[in-house]
This record gives structure tokens, sequence and C-alpha cells, in this order.
């Protein structure tokens, strides 16, 4: 799925208009007809609905709205806020015919109009939608603040009114929205964290936009979804050995921190590596050995690690998870990246020494893999402003430094040296755990050795490592869930892929 810019929706629903063809005032039918079905749907029915209503399309979705609740038998109330315009030609017509079926419609021309409503009424925000090109101000302003104060439940159509589609709305005035229905794709707002307490449980609701927009328009960023991770999976050869999938080396554990090489060892495994070479510090030997039995331990240190002999022999490399921080492992990274010529997994500690030597970035060998979380993140690149600012700034240093970054999070995001972002959909805040990013690191490092080019390691890892744990909080529930459950889960999450 491809996630489109306003001005790309706009253009969307243009040539859907052109091409179907279809009445632009049939397509906002089609599209509030949805929106309708969905209050039905939920048995929003009994309640009063209270809409607002901005003079554009956006209000002109939610006038065919109201028109199709009283329909439905269902009590309404529109109140319209008052530009000082005609609003659009939709809107007008709309308009008009809502005007056939009540005269329960009020104009908000100031603060004295605003509405007092019972706390059981259902709002429906319909002030601004995707539209919206400057932050709200004086009334428009007032009412959104006023409509976010509510108790209730309420509903935006289409966005969160005040909620810019592709940047940031820092200081805007913005709805809080219980539920958003949207249209057709996710739109990029959507997928930061900075507008979680606006969106509120974001629904798509197909309307028939034509495929033919989609399939040959190109978008900066892509939505990773099953039908690209089963386009991706390669299932295993009949006639396979061990050497077929690869042998991969991870560099990981230090005294105090062996869980984190078990927990990358394990999922490095169970991603499907043929062998695995953990290169551990001799403290942790007999853990390693006892705990993940299937994996060889090569000492490469006493307490932390401190060479990586015959690492250039892997077909695969990831190094990171609880090795720590100490002052040998400068020297230890640029033997690394001396030996090593093909893209590997870069993580956890291994990234804390980068940004503390900033300008071992660029002996990186070229296409590897960095997965920062948000903080990791900063510490390498440097402090953005807001999430848009940072998702620029990823494809930035990703360009800079021909490697995939793949920023985690909520929306686990990916960035690739061409400049294209992929959000993924799979995962819940139940991952929010320690370990978790250990074990993302091993099912990476795990399809790199298996041949996956590092593109498909970054979609399918994010994706299997996502709905593992998805998986898991089933099971264990988002609270109980710890890293090792999304191991537990890997094989359950493969099988959806099988079928």
């Amino acid at each position: 799925m491809k996630i489109f810019s306003a001005a790309q929706i706009k253009n969307w629903d243009a040539f859907t208009i052109e091409n179907e063809p279809i009445a632009s005032i049939d397509l906002m039918e089609r599209a509030a007809t949805a929106c309708c079905k969905w209050l039905i749907g939920k048995n929003f029915g009994t309640f009063h609905f209270r809409i607002f209503c901005g003079k554009g399309n956006n209000g002109g979705d939610g006038l065919a709205i109201a028109r199709m609740l009283i329909e439905h038998q269902c009590l309404v109330t529109v109140y319209i806020l008052e530009f000082g315009n005609m609003g659009t030609d939709d809107f007008q017509t709309n308009l008009e015919r809502l005007h056939g079926l009540t005269t329960d419609i009020h104009f908000i021309q100031s603060p004295d109009f605003f509405p007092v409503i019972n706390e059981s009424d259902i709002v429906i925000d319909a002030l601004f939608g995707t539209g919206l090109n400057k932050p709200p101000e004086g009334i428009s302003a007032g009412l959104i603040n006023q409509v976010s104060l509510y108790k209730n439940t309420i509903i935006s159509i289409d966005l969160p009114s005040g909620l810019f589609a592709d940047q940031s709305s820092k200081g805007n005035a913005v709805v809080k929205a219980t539920h958003t229905l949207s249209f057709q794709n996710y739109k990029l707002a959507f997928l930061l964290p900075e507008n979680e307490h606006y969106c509120g449980e974001v629904h798509l609701l197909h309307i028939g936009l034509h495929p033919a927009f989609e399939e040959n328009e190109e978008a900066d960023f892509e939505w990773i979804d099953e039908t690209m991770i089963r386009a991706i999976y390669k299932p295993r050869a009949r006639f396979a050995h061990k050497g077929t999938y690869g042998h991969a080396g991870l560099l990981c554990g230090s005294y105090g921190m062996m869980g984190a090489a078990i927990l990358s060892s394990l999922s490095c495994l169970r991603s499907g590596a043929g062998k695995l070479t953990a290169y551990i510090p001799k403290c942790g030997y007999q853990i390693l050995q006892t705990t993940v039995p299937e994996a060889m331990s090569f000492v490469a240190g006493e307490d932390h690690l401190l060479s990586a002999t015959g690492i250039e022999k892997m077909n695969a490399v990831g190094i990171g998870p609880g090795i720590g921080m100490h002052t040998s492992h400068k020297k230890l990274l640029t033997e690394i990246f001396e030996k090593v010529k093909t893209p590997m997994v870069i993580d956890a500690d291994a990234l804390n020494i980068l940004a503390e030597k900033n300008a071992m970035l660029s002996l990186i060998p070229k296409r590897s893999i960095l997965t920062p979380h948000p903080k990791e993140f900063e510490h390498l690149f440097g402090k953005a402003t807001n999430c848009f600012e940072r998702l620029e700034l990823a494809k930035q240093k990703s360009n800079e430094y021909q490697v995939y970054i793949i920023l985690k999070g909520h929306y686990t995001f990916i960035c690739t040296p061409e400049g294209k972002g992929y959000f993924n959909s799979t995962g819940n805040s139940g991952m929010a755990t320690a370990g978790s990013g250990d074990v993302l690191t091993g099912i990476i490092t795990g399809l790199l050795a298996q041949g996956y080019t590092p593109l498909e390691c970054c979609l399918l890892g994010v994706y299997l490592h996502g709905l593992s744990g998805d998986i898991a909080a089933t099971e264990y529930s988002q609270e109980a869930m710890i890293a090792g459950d999304i191991i537990e889960c890997m094989g359950e999450a493969f099988k959806t892929l099988v079928h």
C-alpha cells in the first residue's frame, strides 16, 4: 500500500472522477455511505449525533453523513462553521439536500455559538480534512479546541481537524479523536508518534478510488503488508542442507549482558540460518553453550569482546547486542569494517560507539543495516524538532552513508539509500520490553545469511518480528510479554506465510 502526500490524494480523487468516470458529488456520496455504514455497524445509531462541518469538501462529507443518518431514523444536529463564504459546490449541494430533511442546522459565527452537548452524544468532526494547508486560527482554532474538550466519543472524518496529512502539526489546534474514519490508504500523519493523541483508532474505508492511479504513481513511503511480504518470502528447498542457508556470525554479549547474546542467537537460528557462530567473551561461554546448544561459540575476549578472528568467512555478520561500551571496541569495529566487505547488521552498543566516533560511519560496509531506537538515532545523527524532520534526516543519512536505517518504534520505519521509506504494519506496545531489539538483530542477521537482499531482510525482518510479537501478545498479553516470547512465537509467524 502506497502512502501518498496531500497533493497526491487530491490528484487521486481527480483521476478517479475523470477516469471512472464519476461526478465529484457522487464520489463524496460514496465516501459518506462508507462512513454511515461504519457508524451504524458499530451500533452508534441509537445516540444523538452532533456533526460539526466546515465549508469545504470535508464539511460536504459531514452533511452527506448527516442526511444518511437521518434516513436511518437517527437523531442528528448539524453545526456549520461560518467562514463568510459559500463553501465548495459539493458542500452547497449537500446542504441543499439536507435542508429537505431537517431544520436542526446551526451556524457557528463566534464562540458564543459553541454548543453545550450531552456526554452520551456522538460527535462527528468534519471541519477540515486533507485539504488543510495552514494552521487553524481564530474561531476555527477555538471550535477545534472546544470539540477536543468534549468527553464524548469523537469521530473525525478523513483526518482529525487541524492535522496536516504530510507535515508536522506541532503548535496547531487539533481535534483529539476517539476514531478516525479515513479513506483508501494510510496517511503519513497517522504513522508518527507525535500525532498519537489526535488520531485515536484509525479505520480505513475503501471508496473505490481508481486503482490505476496507485499502480502508476510513485510514492516516497509504503506500508508493509502481507502481500508485500509473501512476495519476498522464499520457502525452503526440498533438497536443502544447512549450508544452503548460510553461516551467520554474531558478535554479542559481555559480563552481565549475556542475555542479549542468548536472545539474538536464538532468534538468528529461529529465522532460518543454517549455522551460527556467536563471538562471545569467555565469561559467557558456559551460559551460551547451555542455553543455545545449536550455536557454535567462539571465545573472543575475557569479560568483553576484543577480536573477531575469521569473521570475514561468515555469510552475514551482526554486532551489538550486549557488547557494552568499552574503549577497545573502537579498534574492534575498525577491524570488522576492514575485514567484512559485505552488508552487515549493526545494533545497540555498536551504534553507541559509532555515535562517539562519528568519523567511523564512513567505514561501514555499503548496504549495511543500522537498527537504532529513537535515542540511538539521535546520538548518531542529531536531534530533530519533530517526527517529520526525523524522517527526512533518516533519508539524508541513509543516502549519505549508503546504509539502510531501521528506526524502531510502533510503526517501525525503514529508510533505503535511494530515499524510499517503509512503515511496518505489525507489532504492538508489549514489545517495548528489554531484549526485543536484540531479537530483531538476530532475525535480520539470520535472513541476511540466507541470501535475502538487505532490503528484503529489513522488510521481512521487521514484519516477522512484529507478527511474532502480535502472536505473543495474544498468548501472554502485552503487559506480561517478554522478549523470549517473541522468539517462541516465530514459528507461528512463519506459518502464516507458508499457507
